[in-house]
């Protein structure tokens, strides 16, 4: 088993994951680290495509380093709405969500 493909293979088990918390979880906060998850499991499955067996595919990785620097960004974004939810509504789930 080729380090390339134990990444893949982890990257799809955290996206699964994310995509399980993102679908059961009401509160605004678990839905946003729920969503890190998967996108820490698309680059996880990135990494691991790039790998061959003689070389690293460079593009794959400039993607990857481009797409945290996204994801820090738009998790700061999504906290900051959070907070306005709740500073608005005094919840921190979606209307007509019940959080658990």
């Amino acid at each position: 088993m080729s380090a390339g493909l134990i990444y893949a293979v982890t990257g799809v088990l955290l996206f699964s994951l994310g995509f399980y918390g993102l679908i059961v979880h009401a509160h605004l906060v678990r839905k946003i680290l729920a969503f890190n998850i998967m996108g820490s499991g698309t680059f996880l499955v990135l990494v691991g495509l790039a790998q061959r067996a003689d070389s690293v595919d460079p593009v794959p990785q400039a993607l990857v380093l481009t797409g945290i620097v996204v994801a820090v960004s738009a998790t700061a974004f999504a906290l900051i709405l959070a907070r306005r939810l709740y500073a608005a509504s005094g919840r921190c789930a979606l209307p007509g969500e019940e959080e658990r």
